[in-house]
């Protein structure tokens, strides 16, 4: 009896002593997400003011009347000196205000809260097409060129995931464009019309995230395939099927799941220009007809909104590591 409770109270202080351990790694994230956003949002407001002339001038047009421009100047507080200015900007962020536009008055608030879901449904879906593809393709080639076989397999997948990860998105979009909408004239290219329409945006998306996840996924197979307990299951005569699905895909998932949240953070940054080549009614084709209309309010507010987006896909994806890997916590704490 005194040898399991002293086993029992070494178990329950080596397991506090890891949740002491991850929670102090999760406070030190958390600390520098706020830092990061708060030197991302004043980055947003200073660049916008330190730029030099009149953004409402610029917004307006150079045939606007002055006389409106110093009114929508009076109207927006941009002749008040500019710290009281920073001040109402910050207790407008905490209101869950961005801004508004100097063209309409607009909100930004409004903007995002009516693009914002379109931005994140065609990110969702490339994210979860790229991770369903990237693990199936990275198994799949991963049996493939197990041992010795498999040298030209090897070589040709490498080199055509190595192209797809290295071509930006933005180009891949530009290329589907001109291949199933001008050439084949079988998808719909421009705005959301239905299911059909987000076929070649999430493409897009996807096609460099599936390339790179294939090739971590393949790799964390092969190691998975030398373990000990998957030698045992062969010699135990298991179907091969059994095998890869029960012993060797849930284990070679930690390594790529970790991916996911970098991969979410990419497509987010991604999705601008990928939006804009398909009309796609997101936040990314907003961002970009506010930088074409120099209404720089907007474009502040949804900058703003998609870092935002990015620190917290990159301080999810720290959480997750720190919970797959609790040795994550014990290197950083020294």
């Amino acid at each position: 009896m005194t040898v399991l409770a002293g086993q029992a109270e070494r178990f329950t202080s080596e397991h506090l002593s890891a949740i002491g351990h991850w929670a102090k790694f999760l406070v030190r994230r958390l600390i520098r997400f706020v830092v990061s956003l708060a030197v991302v949002a004043a980055g947003a407001f200073f660049v916008l003011h330190l730029a030099g002339g009149n953004p409402v001038r610029a917004a307006l047009g150079p045939t606007a009347p002055e006389s409106i421009v110093r009114l929508r100047t009076r109207q927006l507080g941009l002749d008040d000196p500019l710290f009281t200015q920073f001040l109402r900007y910050l207790d407008g962020l905490v209101h869950g205000q961005l801004g508004s536009s100097f063209i309409t008055g607009e909100a930004v608030s409004t903007l995002v809260r009516y693009t914002v879901p379109n931005t994140l449904a065609l990110v969702g879906l490339a994210l979860a097409v790229s991770l369903v593809l990237g693990v199936l393709f990275g198994l799949v080639l991963a049996i493939a060129t197990h041992g010795t076989s498999g040298h030209l397999t090897e070589t040709a997948f490498t080199g055509v995931t190595g192209f797809l990860a290295a071509v930006p998105e933005y180009l891949v979009a530009v290329a589907l464009v001109v291949v199933f909408g001008l050439v084949w004239k079988v998808l719909p290219v421009a705005g959301d019309s239905g299911g059909s329409s987000f076929i070649l945006p999430v493409l897009a998306l996807a096609a460099p995230s599936t390339a790179f996840i294939a090739r971590v996924a393949r790799v964390e197979a092969l190691r998975v395939m030398s373990e000990d307990y998957v030698r045992a299951a062969r010699a135990k005569r298991l179907p091969p099927r059994l095998v890869y699905l029960r012993h060797v895909l849930p284990n070679m998932l930690t390594g790529v799941f970790t991916l996911t949240g970098l991969s979410f953070a990419t497509m987010i940054a991604s999705s601008v220009l990928v939006e804009d080549v398909f009309d796609w009614p997101g936040m990314g084709n907003q961002l970009v007809s506010a930088i074409g209309s120099q209404d720089y309010g907007v474009v502040q507010g949804i900058a703003l909104v998609y870092a935002a987006m990015i620190l917290v896909a990159t301080f999810a994806v720290d959480a997750a590591i720190a919970l797959l890997d609790p040795r994550t916590t014990l290197m950083e704490g020294g």
